[in-house]
Parts: structure tokens; sequence; C-alpha cells
């Protein structure tokens, strides 16, 4: 059964629930556009916090199911997968649109044209390091969400709007492309992941075997608690990777997970003769550990 809250998002419920109508799984690309920079006058990204408490706060009559950030990975959903949210302009009468969909899920991903991260300025969503996307993407698709662009994956900030294709035609929609909304992004968005690459459907494996794609390194927070953590516990002990002091608490990451996955990242590095120092040898995982450990997806 797919997850109502994406495991690796921090979940701040503005209690503001309601049902979808039912109809073609959709997905809606957003960015929060929050400033407006030139390639001559660039602006510093604003700050992903500040988004966060925006849209628990003032800004919960126009909050997505989830805030993205591309650059590091963290991502805040705001409500569940089947309530709708109201990142959409819906007019009275005509066609629904926050609704339209057994899922309508709203995602923004914080970014601006020509903003600056650690010095360095971005054109494009695509430009960036799309942290997450992978993880993203696979919540997505576990809904129902297919890998199609009905009207076209995003590519500029033109508008191209069509009422029926909308109506009837599952798959992701740029903002720009949703009847009764004016608003042109994103402009871009990365790829779909590569089946069996180890993106947004999973790493495979034999016989089909489904494989959990990497959160990102904010995932791994101490005492956060999931099912995912339970099961890379077990494939830690399986790799011969075991520095736990106790069975309990499997599914809840704790000082054990952190020396466990330090051991393997160690047994990794030597098997491999990648010759790893330093941070690479330490907590929290990286993505190419984090793919060769094979987390089964629950």
């Amino acid at each position: 059964m797919a997850d109502l809250w994406m495991p690796a998002a921090e979940r701040h419920d503005i209690r503001d629930h309601a049902p979808t109508d039912g109809g073609p799984a959709k997905a809606v690309a957003h960015i929060t556009w929050d400033r407006n920079a030139t390639e001559a006058e660039p602006q510093a990204l604003v700050p992903y916090d500040r988004l966060k408490t925006y849209f628990t706060g003032t800004g919960k009559g126009v909050a997505p199911h989830m805030l993205w950030n591309p650059f590091d990975g963290k991502l805040c959903q705001f409500v569940p997968a089947t309530s709708r949210s109201k990142s959409l302009a819906d007019g009275p009468g005509g066609t629904r649109t926050n609704r339209a969909g057994s899922v309508v899920l709203q995602i923004e991903a914080l970014f601006f044209p020509w903003c600056v991260v650690d010095g360095k300025a971005y054109e494009s969503l695509d430009d960036t390091p799309c942290a997450g996307w992978e993880a993203l993407h696979a919540w997505v698709s576990s809904w129902g969400v297919p890998d199609v662009w009905p009207l076209g994956r995003p590519t500029d900030f033109r508008a191209h709007r069509d009422e029926e294709v909308w109506r009837s035609a599952a798959g992701w929609y740029a903002h720009a492309q949703v009847p009764e909304n004016t608003h042109q992004d994103p402009g871009s968005w990365p790829r779909f992941p590569r089946a069996g690459g180890g993106g947004g459907g999973g790493a495979q494996g034999g016989a089909g075997r489904t494989y959990e794609p990497f959160p990102g390194s904010a995932w791994f927070t101490l005492g956060r608690r999931s099912p995912i953590v339970a099961r890379m516990h077990r494939r830690l002990v399986a790799v011969g990777c075991d520095r736990y002091r106790s069975s309990s608490g499997q599914d809840t990451l704790g000082s054990g997970d952190v020396a466990s996955y330090e051991a393997w990242q160690r047994k990794y590095s030597a098997d491999h003769g990648k010759g790893w120092t330093g941070s690479a040898l330490t907590w929290p995982p990286g993505k190419e550990t984090w793919d060769a450990l094979k987390v089964p997806r629950g």
C-alpha cells in the first residue's frame, strides 16, 4: 500500500483535508518563484525553513502537498496524498483542479530562475542537483501517477492548457498547463529516473525485486521512525556489518544504525577498491553505498 505521508519527508500536517473527486491520477509541478531575479542580477535562494513556515502559517490557503528543496533533498509534506491541496486556482463552476483525480499531488520545488546557492546562479530547475528527486518520484509513482506529460514536459515559461486533456489524462502536468490557472511555471523539470537504474521506481534486482531508492542524506536524522529503517537494519546484519547492541527499536534510527552503516561503508570501500577516507566513511549514508546495500521496498 502506498504511503499517505512520504516516509522521507518531514510531516507538518496543516489539518485542512478534503477528498479528491476520483479519476486519472495526476501530479502537478510548481516552483515557488519567490523572487524575480535575472542573469544580470541573480538573487539568493529563499531559505527552505522560511517557505515551510509560510505554508504552515499565513500561506496555508495555497499550500501544496510537498515542498521540495532540490539543492539538498529536503522534503516537507503538508496534507496526505489522498487529500486535495490548494496550490491551484479553482474558480466556482467549470473544471475542477485541486480535486480532479484519484490523487492530484502538488509538488512545489524551492526554486526561481537565477537563484544563487553557494555562490552559483542557476537558470533552470533541471540545472540544480535535483537532490531527492528519485525518492520523491518513487512516492508519486506509488500513487499511480504514470511517467508521462500529457501536454509535454515543460521546457519554457509558456502556457499550454487543454481542458479536455486535463480532465481525461493521467500523468504529470506543469502549473502552466492546468486550466483556470494563469501561472507559467515551472519552466523545466527533471527527467523521470530510468527504470531499473535506482531511480524513481527503485533499483531493480533479480526476478523483478525492487529496492528502496536513496531518500537523500538529510533523511537520516537520529530518532526518525520508519519501516525503511528496520529493513536497512536487517540488510546491514545480512552483509556482516552488525554493530547493534540491541534488537529492539529496529524501526528507529539510533547509534547502532550509525555504527553498522559506517562498518558497511568501510567494507564497501575495501571490497571495491575505493580507498575512501574521512567523511566518505562516516554517517550519513550516501547514494552509492545505499544503492549497493539493496534495501528492499516494503
